[in-house]
């Protein structure tokens, strides 16, 4: 099978096409032939060798791990997907992700893709909406009525937060740049601050929670604007828990873990057109066509999610 692959860790030039045997598949896994994937941020920290102690992985290394696809062959131990089904799923990190005509997934992973879902939709979901998803729900616990700050709201993970949050019947405030204003009110942003001419921390205060995407000075000032018992979850590495006990409240860092039933609640909820997926740019599945989608990613100013194709055009 055709797959774009890294010898060693380093720039955008270590991406290379390449032919690899087809996947073998466990007991409890799915064989998918790939339609399409997408790219993150882990993507391309992972390439230039951020991650290499925190995910020691074996050369060559298939990036990507977002998939959307059909399933070709099932482990003897699967039970409730078949051949032919069209799925998505975000699949573990392992050395052989989605960069590649085939992929193995872990049934427990795999979400049925509705009629009316395409591939590249599907294929933009998993990473950054189960970020979303869990954050709100397993991290945040937010409730109806809750006042809400989504730090980063144009990013892949902000737009399906905006949106999972106004489901649940949050207010949500974001921080965002003008160009990107009219996206996040239709999306259901209550307010929106300029992240350009306005400090977020001396407008707001004694808010429910902080969904925080970009870490750093932002992140600390996140802190002081919380109501005491509130919560922040932070997607941008660990959280700080003398400020968090300073402040009174809870804080956590997020590590998504792969979930089969919320992906298939979440892809639901985009087949009822009630969480739209919002696409910055789509790219062909070649050696050119994948640096160029990662380079759009390190950019860090991308709209909403960017996928890689497998389709014919």
């Amino acid at each position: 099978m055709k797959a774009v692959v890294i010898n060693e860790y380093g720039d955008r030039n270590e991406l290379h096409m390449t032919n690899l045997a087809i996947p073998e598949i466990a007991d409890d896994e799915v064989l998918v032939e790939v339609k399409a994937t997408s790219v993150n941020p882990i993507d391309w920290k992972l390439r230039e060798g951020y991650l290499a102690e925190a995910i020691p992985l074996k050369f060559p290394i298939v990036l990507g791990w977002d998939v959307a696809g059909k399933i070709t062959r099932t482990g003897s131990a699967v039970k409730d997907f078949h051949a032919g089904d069209k799925i998505l799923a975000r699949p573990d990190l392992t050395d052989r992700g989605t960069y590649a005509e085939y992929t193995a997934v872990k049934e427990d992973k795999l979400a049925l893709l509705p009629e009316n879902v395409s591939y590249e939709d599907a294929a933009a979901l998993p990473l950054a909406g189960l970020t979303a998803w869990q954050c709100i729900y397993d991290y945040l616990k937010v409730q109806p009525g809750q006042t809400v700050l989504v730090q980063g709201g144009a990013g892949g993970v902000g737009l399906f937060a905006i949106q999972i949050l106004k489901h649940i019947g949050a207010k949500v405030i974001t921080t965002a740049s003008p160009a990107n204003f009219d996206l996040l009110k239709d999306l259901g942003a209550d307010q929106i601050i300029d992240y350009h001419t306005e400090d977020f921390s001396q407008v707001l205060s004694n808010i429910d929670a902080v969904f925080d995407t970009i870490g750093g000075d932002i992140l600390s000032k996140s802190y002081g604007i919380i109501k005491p018992e509130g919560s922040l979850v932070t997607t941008a590495g660990a959280a700080d828990e003398d400020l968090a006990k300073a402040n009174h409240i809870n804080a956590s860092g997020m590590w998504l873990h792969p979930n089969g039933k919320q992906l298939t609640e979440l892809v639901d909820l985009v087949s009822r057109g009630v969480v739209k997926v919002v696409t910055d740019s789509v790219h062909p599945f070649t050696e050119d066509g994948v640096k160029d989608a990662q380079a759009v990613s390190e950019g860090m100013h991308a709209k909403g999610k960017i996928v890689i194709s497998m389709q014919k055009s």
